[in-house]
């Protein structure tokens, strides 16, 4: 494997964009070839700006509307030629060089889809709102018993994928029941999937946060959906 393709879906990021892709630019990913992928969900506070100007660098998607994250992530992974492809959000909860573990568990062989987990190891991270907390363990639980998997977070960001495998996944969903849909799926598909400790900076809904407990409801309905169909 040669290259590995990031997807960054951006939505309303102009006081983080920079400072991430730096974190990009400067993480090793096991030494692999990088391929960025931004796809703007019509930003409106001048982060769109700051993408024209990143246009000669990097693969920039925009959509002329919000349409949310799994519609960004949809966009992204036509655009994906990385062997592996990741994702990674554009704020500051997920800190790039923690990839070098989720994708090694694929260059070993001892995974088709690898995900970072926020729980495995809490002693460098920091859960802001614990609600949120609660409804990711509740939520992974659910997973688990659905699917019989032995997975302790499927909420996270951090996931990796060799993109052969990923490409004939159909995801329908267009916000943060992306994260559900495509762990239902892979898991439904019988990938080897496993997981390595990530750090996690969580931040608060005035620093920015979009998800909330709220979105645990739609989520517990797209895990039970995908398990009986599609």
């Amino acid at each position: 494997m040669q290259k590995v393709s990031i997807l960054i879906p951006v939505y309303n990021e102009i006081n983080t964009i920079k400072i991430i892709i730096e974190k990009i630019e400067q993480a090793s990913f096991c030494g692999l070839e990088k391929e960025i992928i931004l796809i703007d969900d019509f930003s409106t506070d001048g982060t769109r700006d700051i993408l024209k100007s990143l246009e000669e660098k990097y693969k920039v998607i925009y959509h002329e509307k919000n349409q949310g994250k799994g519609a960004a992530l949809r966009t992204g992974f036509s655009a994906v030629t990385g062997d592996i492809t990741v994702i990674q959000d554009a704020d500051l909860e997920y800190e790039p060089s923690d990839y070098e573990g989720v994708i090694q568990l694929i260059l070993d062989g001892k995974a088709d889809v690898a995900y970072g987990s926020r729980f495995l190891d809490l002693s460098g991270s920091k859960t802001v709102v614990k609600a949120n907390f609660f409804a990711n363990k509740m939520l992974t639980v659910f997973t688990n018993i659905l699917f019989g998997a032995k997975l302790t977070d499927m909420e996270t960001c951090y996931k990796a994928f060799k993109t052969s495998f990923i490409k004939d996944i159909n995801i329908k969903s267009n916000r943060f029941d992306f994260e559900p849909e495509i762990t239902a799926k892979v898991l439904k598909k019988k990938a080897k999937v496993a997981e390595a400790p990530i750090t996690y900076k969580g931040r608060s809904f005035e620093e920015g946060k979009k998800i909330s407990w709220k979105d645990g409801f739609p989520a517990l309905l797209a895990l039970i959906k995908y398990r009986f169909i599609d």
